[in-house]
């Protein structure tokens, strides 16, 4: 019954709160906006309960929930009727669904379709428990990054996956059409001094956002001087000139010494751009991410935001989660899958998820490693993508095997910040010359070097042979060529997403790739090559 009262209580509260501002705007919250924020964290704190609950439940029982939800999904399916539908059998299941690859759309010229078709943002079971119980896990371990006032965020996408309740998404101020523009957006950020949480849809968006008030800070000054929007404030505009003249390093916390957290989406291709995040702009902060977002939708919790980033729980409930074994060495591909239940730590899994619309059992790529566990379930450390593997002859060169090599290079540049990264096999760019043997283009965006000598640029293929022996040995034989180093321009990553945004099949999460296999899109970067 209270559980019914509070939400209840919070609907009353929002027009009074709505009328109280129009009639009283102040600096501060006023006691209607202190009251609402008590009410609903109490409501929070109940809903939370709940979902913990029911997550501790089936955690304790993963493999009679994950019966129940391959029963709700058959069910649910849409399309004529299957032999599935009235049996839960997990080996009937597997053998009358086999597994199926993620779509790779062929190159097109056109460019209508860039990548492989994803699923979209859409509120459902899994995105609602990350939201809510990450939002109690933040209000837990940062108390005042939930009060009023203490929270902004940055890009037009949210890093929670389920629209966030009321008042946390309160309506904004009225202003100019464009509101969600991410220019609007920091502006508003940046004419609140007490924030305590910055939020971004990923990190590589906030890496974004950082890029462009560096390039743009006289503009963003003048613009909060005069007023536009809001009131002018001057003082705020010298406050944002003088941290930005002391350069990128704990710039947030100049910007605002209150800051505790920044909040983002954790999703494919963001190690890179946390990485320089909390070596740079972010330095001195902590980073919290509420789930793991894939292709699929959201597949992992995270409960934890005091214990170090990057480990999730995996939950029995939808959608309907199956491991496949990563093959060692050498090894064949194993023949099925196992259940979160049977999940071995230390061992390395590609995640099969069921898509409750097609009714297939789709590979995503994703590979995780099991860390430990929580009750029967797994937690994970996400590693890389099997679609964003490097080859030209054969030698299959892994999303975090090339990661690890390049940071090894980096490291001996002297000054020099890896902020981004994507790699182009020669024969998308045709650059190969139809006589050079293949070989990789590596586009880089770096902080703190302006110029790539032959000596920094041999470093990379250097500690790529390390890496890989197989690379070495082509090498060697001189059957792959030498990886070429490219500096791209600021804002060339930028671009590079807005690109990837604007296509239709864009998925959610907006991954980074780290291939490109898409001839528009390499020559996009091409064209921003500084040396």
């Amino acid at each position: 019954m209270l559980l019914l009262l509070l939400p209840l209580l919070l609907l009353l509260l929002l027009p009074l709160a709505v009328l109280w501002r129009q009639r009283a705007p102040g600096p501060g919250p006023s006691w209607l906006a202190s009251l609402q924020h008590r009410v609903a964290c109490g409501a929070l704190c109940w809903a939370a309960a709940w979902q913990q609950w029911r997550l501790e439940q089936s955690t304790l029982h993963a493999g009679p929930r994950q019966q129940q939800a391959l029963s709700r999904c058959l069910k649910r399916a849409r399309g004529p009727p299957s032999p599935l539908r009235g049996s839960t059998d997990m080996t009937t299941f597997r053998s009358h669904l086999p597994l199926t690859e993620a779509s790779q759309a062929p190159e097109e010229e056109s460019g209508e379709q860039l990548l492989a078709p994803a699923s979209k943002r859409h509120p459902g079971e899994a995105s609602l428990q990350a939201t809510l119980l990450g939002l109690a896990a933040l209000n837990q371990a940062y108390p005042a990054a939930l009060a009023p006032g203490s929270r902004a965020c940055v890009t037009p996408t949210s890093p929670w996956p389920h629209p966030l309740p009321w008042p946390w998404c309160a309506p904004r101020r009225a202003g100019p059409p464009g509101a969600k523009d991410p220019r609007a957006l920091l502006l508003e950020a940046l004419r609140s001094l007490g924030l305590r949480a910055l939020e971004a849809g990923t990190a590589a968006e906030l890496l974004d956002v950082f890029s462009g008030l560096e390039a743009d800070g006289e503009e963003l000054a003048e613009a909060m001087a005069a007023g536009k929007p809001g009131a002018p404030l001057p003082a705020r505009a010298a406050e944002l000139r003088e941290a930005l003249e002391q350069g990128p390093r704990g710039l947030a916390l100049r910007l605002w010494p209150e800051l505790q957290v920044v909040v983002t989406l954790d999703a494919g291709g963001q190690g890179e751009a946390v990485a320089a995040l909390e070596a740079l702009w972010c330095h001195g902060l902590a980073f919290f991410s509420p789930a793991y977002a894939a292709s699929g939708g959201v597949v992992g919790l995270s409960l934890w935001p005091e214990q170090p980033a990057g480990h999730y729980l995996l939950p029995p409930g939808a959608p309907v989660i199956e491991l496949l074994p990563v093959p060692a060495g050498g090894q064949e591909e194993a023949a099925t899958t196992v259940l979160l239940a049977e999940a071995q730590k230390g061992q390395e899994y590609e995640l099969v998820v069921t898509d409750q619309a097609s009714l297939t059992r789709c590979r995503l790529g994703d590979v995780v490693r099991v860390a430990g566990a929580y009750n029967q379930c797994p937690v994970v450390r996400f590693i890389c993508r099997r679609g964003q593997a490097l080859s030209v002859r054969g030698e299959d060169i892994g999303e975090d095997v090339f990661s690890e090599a390049l940071g090894r290079a980096v490291g001996q540049w002297p000054g020099a910040k890896l902020l981004d990264h994507v790699c182009v096999e020669s024969s998308i760019l045709d650059s190969s010359g139809g006589s050079a043997a293949p070989h990789y283009e590596v586009f880089v965006a770096l902080r703190g070097l302006r110029n790539l000598s032959e000596e920094n640029r041999d470093k990379l293929d250097r500690c790529l042979q390390e890496a890989s022996p197989g690379y070495k040995a082509l090498r060697f034989r001189g059957s792959v060529g030498p990886a070429r180093v490219h500096l791209v321009g600021p804002g060339a990553f930028g671009a590079l997403r807005e690109a990837l945004a604007a296509s239709p099949a864009g998925p959610f999460p907006p991954e980074m790739p780290r291939v490109l296999r898409h001839r528009r899109l390499a020559r996009l970067l091409q064209g921003r090559v500084l040396c």
